[in-house]
């Protein structure tokens, strides 16, 4: 299948304003696009790019006085299928992972390992482990937190989801990125669009998605703990230890966002 993926953000800036941006498709996601997720800006000011310490593509602009326009609007190929199922892979222990995945075995700004340890391994150090572990925290946390636009915080961490039971997408993922990391799985956080594709449209506005991907056995594989089923037509844009990664936009200086708009819909192939 074939999707239009894209946004539009408005930025009022009473000064020149430096902006670092982790707005663009995932690299892994380059043979895909039949038209590229090109970094619009109105006025047009110079954007360079440069890849992250994560692996992801990001883009380095100054933001001139008064309104200021980022968009895109790219077209995807999608295989059209839903995210793997599993249930066979293993836990890999500790010692024989691959030194690539150990930095996301440790507490981070939002996944607090230390205060969620104990209460982990009391939910889920006497059951299953490898997918099936995985899987019940995924349950956990879907039960665990009320989603709602209105219970966004962009400063809540895991631990506080844990404790306040709201949230949005990202809470979720932070939650069961922490619970991953005390159970010894590594778990990394990841951004992009998920569309609601194949199954009943939501009411509310999109916004961009949060998810989290597992290492078990030899490889990463996706979860997504708010959604808690397999969905079709995520279309990845950065991945990182959590959102602080791999914040959309990092600002350095007043600015005020005045428009958001997201789109990711199944299309008819060009």
């Amino acid at each position: 299948m074939q999707m239009r993926v894209g946004f539009e953000m408005i930025y009022d800036c009473p000064a020149p304003t430096p902006m670092i941006l982790a707005l663009s498709i995932h690299h892994s996601r380059a043979p895909d696009l039949v038209r590229p997720d090109l970094l619009f800006t109105s006025p047009a000011v110079p954007v360079t790019a440069y890849r992250d310490l994560f692996g992801n593509w990001c883009s380095r602009i100054v933001a001139p006085p008064g309104r200021f326009v980022l968009s895109t609007d790219a077209l995807v190929n999608d295989s059209g299928e839903p995210d793997v199922v599993a249930p066979w892979a293993t836990q890999t222990p500790v010692e024989l992972l691959p030194e690539s995945t150990l930095v996301y075995l440790l507490g981070s700004r939002y996944c607090e390992t230390d205060q969620l340890s104990e209460i982990a391994w009391h939910h889920f150090g006497h059951g299953p482990t490898g997918w099936a572990r995985v899987q019940a925290i995924c349950d956990f946390v879907h039960q665990r937190i009320e989603f709602g636009y209105h219970h966004a915080r962009r400063t809540r961490t895991a631990w506080e989801a844990y404790n306040e039971g709201q949230g949005v997408c990202r809470d979720y993922a932070h939650l069961a990125i922490a619970f991953c990391r005390c159970m010894n799985i590594p778990a990394r956080y990841c951004t992009g669009y998920l569309g609601d594709i194949r199954i009943p449209e939501v009411p509310s506005p999109m916004d961009f998605a949060g998810w989290f991907e597992a290492y078990l056995g030899d490889r990463w594989y996706t979860f997504d703990a708010r959604n808690n089923t397999p969905r079709i037509g995520r279309v990845l844009m950065a991945r990182g230890r959590d959102a602080c990664d791999v914040a959309l936009a990092s600002t350095f200086g007043p600015n005020t966002l005045s428009g958001f708009t997201v789109w990711a819909s199944e299309v008819t192939p060009e």
